[in-house]
């Protein structure tokens, strides 16, 4: 009975999955705003925890775009996912990428991308 016991306490213990890691990104200036790239590892196990969706922060964390992830990416780790015709405010020198997991949601870490110069 004991080992009953012992083996359910186990199985109702949560699994901790890590936070999507993000391992590079670029900015390029477009006809229209601006074009964000994205490279994001992480060790999914299908539609059970995979990366979902990653997104633009200003300096306070606000919102300024998202690229919602459609499927899980098992078989293509690191992969690159990109947002086009991306609207940044007038003045921005840097934009901070945060990434998001179906089971952990949004990470506390965020990539920091200064934006090329453009003239």
């Amino acid at each position: 009975m004991r080992f009953l016991w012992i083996g359910l306490l186990c199985a109702a213990t949560p699994v901790f999955a890590d936070d999507a890691q993000i391992v590079g990104a670029t900015v390029t200036p477009a006809d229209v705003g601006w074009t964000v790239s994205v490279t994001i590892a992480h060790e999914e196990t299908g539609w059970d925890d995979y990366a979902d969706e990653w997104r633009i922060e200003n300096w306070v964390g606000d919102t300024l775009g998202t690229r919602v992830l459609q499927h899980p990416h098992v078989n293509e780790q690191p992969f690159t996912r990109s947002l086009k015709e991306v609207t940044l405010p007038q003045g921005t020198e840097a934009i901070w990428i945060r990434a998001r997991t179906s089971v952990d949601g949004w990470g506390d870490e965020r990539f920091e991308l200064t934006l090329p110069v453009v003239e």
